[in-house]
């Protein structure tokens, strides 16, 4: 049986992690245009004797530690993209390009880094593999599906994932815990745009139009009324507009506006009944007053969902780790989006949060700000957590 002190492994390699983020930090990349970050998680794999291969057009990495011991292989996921924004944090290893690690991705990938190290320190004793998934594009337009549809999760056949997020998504975490669901963790992410057609006319002689702004107008205050009233208030969804583009003049009525917005729901059903409503709402308002409707949904993220049992395994691994009150059950789920539901959708895993905010000029900066920030001396703890439950996933298969 293999026996490791996980917390005295991952001290071993802590400055490791730290150094790597802070590296990855300085050069961040967006989408799946990851060429200088893609050649940092190489050479580390390569340094550490790990073989990889490469997907999605050279932009995702899939390393894999074989075990010398028959057995269960276990994923291990961690995105590596960043977002298109200027870093205003004044950290000496701020991002000396346009862009910015404002998601904590960075952190993803070097607490990886770290983990894969330690693992395959002791392969010669691991009962089954461990398969290392760094990803592109989570900001989007979504790296895990190409990355499943090219074989990510095969050869060897992967048995369950595990994966997490850094920084201060939940409120009811405090700094150092970690939160975990044993079910719906998140909501999908979607998109809908809707193009009313009408005619135009002079401002002052609005009879002669068919007026697209005010039937916009009526689309925008109808469509709340699928969250407040069709749909269940102990069961979270959003339908948030986001964009309304339409006119050229104060004084003339445009020929079409086009509205532009996000759904968001934890429940598969309720995502799909959503989708239809909108195009039953919007459909049936411009046809009663007299135009038209081009309609277009994106079925993007699917929700978040855990595996029950596979959670419980984790729970009792973080135990072994963590205190009683720094694991923390996540009672609502959050209405944000993870492609990591990609991964779920196909093998049972579990995805967790660990809370590590730093403050920038005195306050807590959210995820996608520019002054976002996480405090690296409880990335060990996110580190010593996925390593001990992916050494006793595998002990216990």
């Amino acid at each position: 049986m293999l026996s490791i002190d996980v917390l005295e492994e991952v001290k071993k390699v802590e400055n490791d992690i730290i150094n790597w983020r802070r590296e990855l930090h300085k050069i961040p990349e967006v989408g799946f245009d990851l060429p200088k970050t893609v050649d940092f998680v190489k050479m580390r794999l390569e340094e550490m004797g790990i073989e990889y291969k490469v997907l999605v057009n050279g932009s995702a990495v899939v390393g894999l530690i074989r075990g010398a011991h028959p057995g269960r292989t276990i994923a291990l996921r961690a995105d590596m993209d960043a977002l298109p924004i200027k870093e205003e944090t004044g950290l000496p290893f701020a991002s000396i390009n346009e862009n910015m690690h404002a998601c904590g991705h960075d952190a993803h990938t070097a607490i990886l880094l770290g983990v894969a190290k330690v693992l395959n320190k002791y392969k010669d004793f691991l009962k089954g593999n461990v398969k290392l998934l760094f990803q592109p594009a989570e900001e989007g337009p979504g790296g895990a599906k190409p990355m499943i549809e090219e074989g990510a999760l095969e050869d060897p056949k992967v048995d369950g994932v595990l994966g997490l997020h850094v920084g201060n998504i939940s409120d009811e975490l405090k700094p150092g815990s970690i939160g975990y669901s044993y079910s719906n963790l998140m909501a999908c992410l979607d998109r809908f745009k809707i193009k009313v057609v009408g005619k135009g006319a002079h401002g002052a002689y609005p009879e002669l139009s068919v007026d697209p702004v005010v039937i916009a107008s009526q689309l925008v205050v109808n469509l709340q009324q699928i969250v407040s009233r069709e749909i269940s208030p102990s069961t979270p969804a959003v339908v948030t507009i986001g964009k309304i583009h339409g006119g050229t003049a104060y004084n003339i009525i445009p020929d079409a506006v086009e509205l532009e917005g996000t759904v968001r729901a934890i429940d598969q059903n309720v995502r799909e009944y959503i989708a239809m409503r909108i195009e039953e709402i919007a459909r049936g308002i411009t046809s009663g007053m007299r135009a038209k409707c081009e309609y277009e949904y994106v079925f993007g993220y699917p929700p978040l969902v855990n595996n029950e049992e596979f959670t419980r395994e984790f729970v009792k691994s973080a135990k072994k780790i963590l205190k009683e009150d720094q694991i923390i059950e996540i009672k609502k789920p959050l209405m944000g989006g993870e492609d990591m539901a990609y991964f779920l959708q196909k093998v049972p895993g579990t995805f967790f949060f660990l809370c590590n905010p730093m403050e920038i000029d005195g306050e807590v900066h959210p995820h996608h700000n520019s002054k976002f920030a996480i405090d690296e001396k409880h990335l060990k703890t996110g580190a010593a957590v996925l390593l001990q439950a992916t050494v006793d996933l595998l002990e216990n298969n």
